[in-house]
């Protein structure tokens, strides 16, 4: 059977999430309404649980901080009702999360920063084609244009919520391979031109099925050209066929070949 591994590093970590809580809810990065962060971030981690992927316990580790340091919040201290008003008062519990989330986000946009660089010197000179390396990219250094990947996860969290999980009585790997998920969405998208997100898990009541119809997504959008949009916050996420040049055919839909198969 085909297997589709999906690393941690594909979603960047807990750090990444974090900031794009902030930014998705435009927050004061240095004021953060802790009890509202955790309540999101723990919704996000049960997506990731669903999806299953492994050494998920970074994600588990920052939302244990986040639980401590919203009851550290809301908690009062008893030495300090008895304390003298003019002892230095505790320190903010949120002061070390908050330091560590500016400090990933000045290397974050310095990144970005020399992405944007590197993406105009390529325009200025072209490579040609036998100076392309035989290499194959890292997917987790590959972006998603247009829509974040965890716009993508908080998508398919509403999806979760509103669908009816099979029970299965005992866990079973999903004998479909992810190429044939990949080639029947990619098929659909080329045909209709646009496919709303959520449709595509229509049909799908299975836990193996949703994982590798998600784990599908992720493929056309990182590796095909395939495009996601989303025209307000919170709203439907539209995918797109890939953008075909003037003057050439489209292409025919990606298969994805594994190794293992």
């Amino acid at each position: 059977m085909a297997t589709y591994n999906v690393e941690l590093e594909f979603f960047k970590g807990p750090m990444d999430l974090l900031l794009y809580l902030v930014r998705r809810d435009e927050l004061n990065v240095c004021d953060l309404p802790i009890a509202r962060i955790a309540r999101q971030f723990e919704v996000f981690l049960g997506v990731l649980e669903f999806i299953d992927l492994e050494l998920v316990g970074d994600f588990v580790l920052m939302a244990s901080t986040l639980v401590e340091i919203k009851s550290r919040l809301v908690l009062p201290n008893p030495e300090e009702e008895i304390a003298n008003s003019e002892e230095p008062t505790e320190a903010d519990p949120r002061t070390d999360l908050i330091k560590q989330l500016l400090e990933y986000r000045k290397y974050k946009q310095a990144a970005v920063e020399l992405e944007d660089r590197a993406d105009e010197w390529q325009e200025r000179y072209p490579r040609l084609t036998n100076d392309r390396p035989d290499v194959e990219n890292d997917p987790s250094n590959d972006l998603i244009k247009e829509v974040e990947l965890w716009d993508l996860v908080s998508a398919l969290a509403r999806v979760l919520e509103k669908k009816v999980i099979e029970k299965e009585a005992k866990i079973r790997d999903d004998d479909t391979p992810i190429s044939v998920y990949v080639e029947r969405i990619g098929t659909q998208v080329r045909q209709e031109g646009r496919v709303a997100f959520t449709t595509l898990f229509d049909d799908a009541h299975q836990r193996s099925k949703i994982v590798g119809i998600f784990l599908a997504i992720l493929e056309l959008l990182r590796h095909h050209s395939f495009r996601a949009v989303q025209d307000q916050d919170f709203g439907e996420i539209w995918v797109l066929p890939p953008e075909t040049p003037v003057g050439e055919s489209e292409a025919a839909t990606p298969v994805v070949k594994n190794e293992h198969t």
